[in-house]
């Protein structure tokens, strides 16, 4: 990042910048020790394929609850002080991972251990309903509409690198020792805590909300839900784009935990190969995320999810292949196959432009005011299609296999692709990008 361009930046964009940067940092920390989470509970917890599933679900269906934490936070007037009181929640239940048992016998013999993990894991991902549209709120707020895309994809970079040498690192400590999450654990729930913090530092303007703190909690809700759905009433491309996205979300809710039981059942692979391809994609996605910023912002967000689901549908193509085509070799304990180098590469691509389009997407259909309802009600969606889409991509994987299951989610990526060309070509945005 040149030091001239952060000149040109008002002392406002600067200061957000250097705080988002930082919140995006140990985010990342985070983020790469979070990824490997749900290969630890399959081969270190020995849990079952419908309890990793359920785990994965919680990440996801917690953004159903949106309407009513937009309730909840519309009687509060104190972002930040809410940003921190739920940042400290949901992160200090992971020390309790410190007492969990360091052997496979007595993890089996004592199955409410995998329970009390996806509780955990499920207070813990309580906070995203209300940190993602607030971090969406304050960025929209801060930063200019020419900079926005660019400043996020710069801090999103920095995430990523910083996800990707832990994910490593944390890689070869599990295979070591298969239980070093318990010591590791707490130590990201104190650097949670303290990146919500910093992303509280953050200037914002708070809303005029008087009259609305006398309203009572359920007529909150009810309003939430009318301004929610308001935004598909009278934005048809931003319901076209949540359409699409309902086809994504199938793909991919259904396909991750199966890819992780992939991984591990029919590939055999060991921590640091599975860390080594979370890694090779998201390096070269790093390198692509200031490009994609850049794009994002000169192209209709419909055209650019269908290029992104696209990618996704050609690395679940390339990771079923490697059934019929299981030729590989040993590097360094890494067990490389050769058609998952074309899942790292369309992997790549996919991470670089989902990480802007599912956190920034919503809000180049709506004016900035607008940004943290519209990203709101994306991430409702999400909600919604996680109660049911894991199980049943589980269920395609118990009774049919890898293939039909894999068959199933890339069709249902291609469906979504096409219904937003579809909608790119027909359907006009409602506003100008730079309003």
């Amino acid at each position: 990042m040149r030091k001239k361009y952060l000149k040109n930046l008002s002392n406002e964009e600067r200061k957000t910048f250097y705080l988002h940067l930082s919140y995006s940092i140990i985010e990342g920390i985070l983020a790469g020790v979070i990824v490997l989470n749900e290969f630890v509970f399959i081969k270190s917890l020995q849990g079952s394929g419908y309890q990793l599933s359920i785990l994965f679900q919680f990440s996801m269906v917690v953004f159903l609850f949106l309407a009513l934490f937009n309730a909840f936070t519309d009687k509060i007037k104190n972002r930040k002080k809410l940003l921190r009181t739920t940042a400290i929640i949901t992160r200090i239940p992971l020390i309790l991972l410190f007492f969990f048992p360091r052997s496979f016998d007595s993890i089996v013999d004592q199955p409410i251990y995998h329970y009390i993990f996806i509780c955990v894991f499920l207070i813990y991902f309580l906070a995203n309903p209300i940190i993602y549209p607030t971090i969406n709120l304050f960025l929209k707020q801060s930063y200019s509409n020419e900079n926005f895309g660019k400043l996020y994809s710069w801090a999103e970079m920095a995430k990523k690198i910083t996800a990707l040498v832990v994910t490593f690192g944390y890689g070869l400590l599990l295979d070591k020792d298969n239980f070093a999450f318990v010591y590791v654990f707490p130590i990201i729930g104190v650097l949670g805590i303290l990146s919500v913090f910093l992303l509280s530092m953050i200037d914002h303007k708070e809303q005029n909300i008087v009259s609305e703190v006398k309203k009572s909690y359920l007529k909150l809700v009810k309003e939430s839900l009318k301004k929610m759905s308001g935004t598909f009433t009278g934005n048809r491309s931003f319901f076209d784009f949540e359409v699409g996205f309902m086809f994504y979300g199938f793909g991919f809710m259904a396909s991750v935990s199966i890819i992780t039981i992939f991984f591990d059942k029919q590939l055999g692979l060991n921590y640091t190969s599975v860390a080594f391809y979370k890694n090779s994609y998201n390096i070269i996605a790093i390198m692509l995320i200031p490009l994609f910023g850049k794009i994002i912002g000169n192209i209709d967000p419909r055209k650019f999810a269908a290029i992104s689901f696209t990618c996704m549908t050609l690395f679940i193509l390339s990771l079923t292949l490697t059934q019929w085509f299981p030729s590989n070799f040993e590097f360094f304990g890494i067990t490389i196959y050769y058609t998952l180098i074309f899942y790292i590469l369309f992997h790549s691509l996919f991470a670089a432009t989902m990480a802007l389009l599912w956190s920034i997407g919503s809000a180049y259909f709506c004016k900035k005011e607008e940004a943290g309802l519209y990203q709101s009600t994306h991430l409702s969606m999400v909600g919604l299609r996680s109660l049911m889409a894991p199980l049943i991509g589980m269920f395609f994987y118990e009774t049919w296999g890898f293939t039909t299951a894999f068959v199933v989610c890339m069709v249902s990526l291609v469906v979504g692709a096409l219904y937003l060309l579809w909608s790119e070509k027909n359907i006009n945005l409602p506003y100008n990008k730079n309003d």
